[in-house]
């Protein structure tokens, strides 16, 4: 049997807007028994709020298939890192996320007074509220030692205007104010794969659908998955020239991934 991922942003939507075919995708997959993920390096919302934003596309799906690299980063600092307060630079729903650990947040109020220096995790998402502030005070905690963790390494996003920047760009800055390097959570690496491998369950063969050669193309190879690119999102046919990650199929959207399913046994 076998088992699909797909990315959110790009594949599924862009923006408020879905991609044409997508819930025909979706309602083939639940008649059939296929199992499936929805697996988004974005991490200003929960799964939660995805299911709600989903189900307003006309496109039904439990939150418990949806994995957001917030979520999967709150799994793996509960796993592998000791407790102790965070600062969040992200959207709301990296602040759930970590609110969730019930380790403790330094607020921006709570920088100001001198606070930053108790921060020992800086977690850092797409934050559609950055300020100067927030990368100062980020900056100060991670050079005196606090642990620097990215959701995503994704520099843009596509939205319905066009490319948005990402996680990627804020964590660029702190990279550079800081020389230290963060521990990326998200695609393609291997946290999140871990993750995503247990929801699937028992399946002989993942397919990984996309729109980016650098983070879901590189993840598909990277873990022995069928690559699956479609070009609604960021990627492009002159990109897959240049780049060392090439797809196992390209595909227009993700309303032709029907045809192959069909075949599928």
């Amino acid at each position: 049997m076998i088992g699909i991922i797909f990315d959110m942003d790009g594949v599924i939507y862009r923006g408020n807007r879905p991609v044409e075919g997508a819930r025909e995708v979706v309602e083939y997959l639940k008649e059939k028994g296929i199992p499936f993920l929805f697996l988004t390096n974005n991490s200003t919302k929960t799964p939660r709020m995805y299911k709600e934003k989903l189900l307003s596309m006309g496109i039904d799906v439990p939150a418990e298939r949806i994995i957001t690299s917030g979520l999967a980063t709150r799994l793996y600092m509960e796993r592998h890192m000791e407790p102790g307060r965070i600062f969040v630079i992200g959207g709301k729903g990296l602040h759930e996320e970590m609110e969730k650990l019930n380790w403790g947040t330094v607020s921006l109020e709570d920088c100001r007074e001198g606070k930053w220096r108790d921060i020992r995790h800086v977690v850092v998402g797409l934050d559609p509220g950055l300020t100067y502030e927030k990368l100062k005070y980020g900056t100060l905690a991670i050079r005196n030692g606090a642990s620097f963790i990215g959701t995503n390494p994704d520099t843009t996003y596509p939205a319905e205007e066009g490319l948005y920047p990402g996680a990627g760009a804020i964590i660029a800055s702190l990279k550079a104010s800081t020389e230290r390097d963060p521990l990326i959570i998200g695609k393609p690496n291997e946290p999140v794969y871990e993750i995503a491998r247990e929801k699937m369950g028992s399946v002989d063969e993942i397919w990984m659908v996309g729109d980016r050669l650098d983070t879901d193309i590189a993840f598909a190879k990277r873990f022995g998955m069928k690559a699956v690119m479609v070009l609604t999102g960021v990627s492009t046919l002159e990109d897959v020239k240049d780049s060392p990650f090439k797809p196992d199929l390209i595909l227009p959207s993700v309303k032709e991934l029907l045809n192959y399913l069909r075949v599928v046994k």
